[in-house]
């Protein structure tokens, strides 16, 4: 299973690091000059905090398509992207004050939109949902568009971050696995790997940076290890090392 490290810096893709990187659009866009990545990433929307701060997506989907058309042009090595979705936390459809439904209805027609602007471009679809049975559905409406998700490489599974190490979550995860998805797991941490990393093809966390802020800097230039390369790297290792063995109590301890 291929981990992504959700990292800060979007220099960090050019340093020439042996994982693939997460990187969010949000930490992007505002760059005149990109990175020419030297490893494999793939492309968060942002979209947590857009909706958490703005209640809306700000940015339309044509300035989304482009954006990620300049990334994968001037970046390079781009494994993919995710879409202008809409996530279902009730905190965040509190800011909205839009139903579940609807946004499940938008996350799919933001995976439809790009995808007919620009095919070539590496979207993926995403599932939102609470429970499974809204995961279930929200999996039917990609099909009543025409979109058979188990043909297509990747089916992002969002939503989950908060709660990634509950029963409920690798249900949820176990159901749509039997459907034939490759999934991703969006911000599932060692927890959530521990219970079902077997039905995930690759997921991404930055949670070694959560973790980061309570451990002293190994460097006069900073105070903790909240955004220190060396720490992030070592973390990723001993994920890594643990799935290698599949050993469940190693990942809990990573």
């Amino acid at each position: 299973m291929k981990v992504y490290l959700g990292v800060h810096q979007p220099a960090w893709l050019a340093r020439g690091l042996r994982v693939p990187l997460m990187v969010s659009h949000r930490r992007l866009d505002c760059r005149r000059t990109l990175p020419r990545a030297t490893v494999r990433w793939a492309c968060d929307s942002g979209g947590f905090t857009e909706l958490s701060l703005h209640g809306r997506w700000r940015t339309s989907s044509r300035r989304y398509v482009a954006a990620v058309r300049r990334y994968v042009d001037e970046i390079g090595n781009l494994d993919w992207a995710a879409p202008k979705d809409w996530m279902v936390e009730e905190a965040v459809r509190q800011r909205t004050g839009l139903s579940l439904r609807t946004h499940q209805r938008r996350t799919v027609a933001n995976f439809l939109d790009p995808r007919s602007a620009d095919p070539d471009l590496p979207f993926i679809p995403v599932l939102q949902g609470d429970s499974k049975s809204d995961y279930l559905r929200c999996a039917d409406m990609y099909d009543k568009a025409g979109i058979d998700l188990s043909a297509l490489p990747l089916v992002g599974v969002g939503s989950v971050c908060r709660r990634q190490h509950t029963d409920e979550v690798e249900d949820i995860m176990r159901a749509l696995a039997v459907r034939g998805l490759s999934l991703h797991g969006f911000g599932v941490k060692i927890t959530g790997l521990a219970r079902y990393a077997d039905t995930l093809t690759s997921s991404d966390s930055a949670a070694w940076s959560l973790r980061g802020r309570h451990v002293p800097g190994c460097a006069p230039s900073h105070r903790s290890e909240s955004n220190c390369l060396h720490f992030a790297l070592a973390w990723h290792d001993r994920v890594a090392r643990a799935l290698d063995t599949a050993l469940p109590a190693e990942l809990r301890a990573a």
